[in-house]
């Protein structure tokens, strides 16, 4: 029976072509993130992408690697691997409170292992039936030039939807929701992302606004300690509303669906893993409910591994599958490219990190 034998972290470091603002305060300047090696005793390996996010989770690269020697490992090294045994070494993981993104990226990881030791794809261990998938594109808030020029340079590599940062300053954010429609026109579609910024007393009003604009969507438009008023706004019916921040884990999905939030389920395979991500997915199509797959700025391989999900039966809302356009570099061993507002699973499935790339970047 093949076993974890060694868990490994490796930070590195990717410099993006411009930053990434958000929400009230957040921006982020480069990919500082961290990959997770899972080897086993018959010599398979498995990888995965941490992307630490402070201001979201609280994790540092420093507490990834930390979290994952001094607690995550030693509750997985010596333990069979099977298809069977994931639910339980995941369930182990899950003791330690928080650190999302480590205990995903070692989910994942030993997913990717377990595939490579049955000589099987992770495309067929995950159960990816899509061949090809509609990706967005995360443009975040920032001077109006700039951002069109942004926009205008990811249309042109592919994209077809973008997701736009708002909440800051509203009337700034209109304006820049109309210049990109009249720069991209009507074969580009736009949703917002409000990440919590709007408020019980201008909500309603403002996603009448953006449907009347034609955005598809807008996600977290309410703080998520506002239970009952986001649930009302959803019941209005204004705007299909995405679930994000509301939503870290299996609990908070279930407690989302039992107050009726939102339409659309945003899972993060770099904060839920595949053995979380999947127990949500189930729920959330039992509930009715649309589902997208998210990044978390996840650079190539991240992407890679979250491209595979988005490719399970009844995913069928754009994914945010294209934040490498941001990337000035990257690790895999070939470029990942969009076709007309889609990643094609045939052209990335096998993608692995590119080992002179990675001593390049490591920090």
């Amino acid at each position: 029976m093949r076993t974890v034998t060694h868990i490994q972290t490796i930070p590195y470091r990717l410099p993006l072509h411009e930053p990434l603002a958000w929400g009230k305060a957040s921006v982020l300047n480069d990919a500082h993130h961290v990959l997770v090696r899972v080897i086993l005793s018959d010599g398979a390996e498995g990888w995965a992408e941490a992307p630490p996010r402070p201001t979201i989770y609280g994790e540092t690269v420093d507490s990834i690697c930390a979290i994952v020697a001094q607690e995550l490992a030693p509750r997985l090294l010596g333990e069979t691997l099977t298809a069977t045994s994931l639910p339980t070494l995941n369930a182990r993981m899950a003791q330690i409170a928080n650190n999302q993104t480590a205990r995903g990226a070692v989910d994942i990881a030993l997913h990717d292992a377990l595939a490579a030791s049955r000589g099987v794809s992770l495309a067929e261990q995950v159960g990816a039936v899509q061949g090809r998938l509609r990706v967005s594109y995360i443009l975040g808030i920032g001077e109006e030039e700039a951002v069109l020029e942004e926009a205008a340079r990811v249309v042109g590599q592919g994209v077809r939807v973008l997701k736009v940062k708002v909440g800051r300053e509203w009337e700034a954010d209109v304006a820049r929701l109309l210049r990109l429609r009249e720069k991209l026109g009507p074969s580009v579609d736009l949703y917002a992302d409000a990440n919590e910024c709007f408020t019980p007393e201008n909500g309603l009003s403002r996603l009448q606004s953006l449907a009347e604009l034609g955005l598809l969507y807008c996600e977290e438009p309410l703080p998520v300690e506002l239970l009952r008023e986001r649930a009302a706004l959803r019941s209005a019916n204004a705007l299909p509303i995405i679930a994000d921040d509301s939503t870290f884990s299996q609990r908070d999905l279930r407690r989302e669906l039992a107050l009726d939030t939102f339409h659309i389920l945003n899972i993060k395979t770099a904060r839920t893993g595949y053995t979380e991500s999947a127990a949500m997915l189930a729920q959330a199509q039992a509930a009715g409910k649309g589902v997208m797959i998210g990044s978390q700025a996840s650079t190539g391989l991240g992407t890679v591994r979250a491209a595979l999900f988005a490719a399970k039966d009844g995913i069928e809302h754009p994914s945010e599958l294209s934040f490498f356009l941001k990337l000035q570099a990257d690790l895999l061993d070939r470029p990942l490219v969009l076709h007309e507002g889609y990643l094609n699973l045939s052209d990335i499935a096998d993608a692995r990190i590119d080992p002179d790339r990675l001593r390049e970047m490591a920090t």
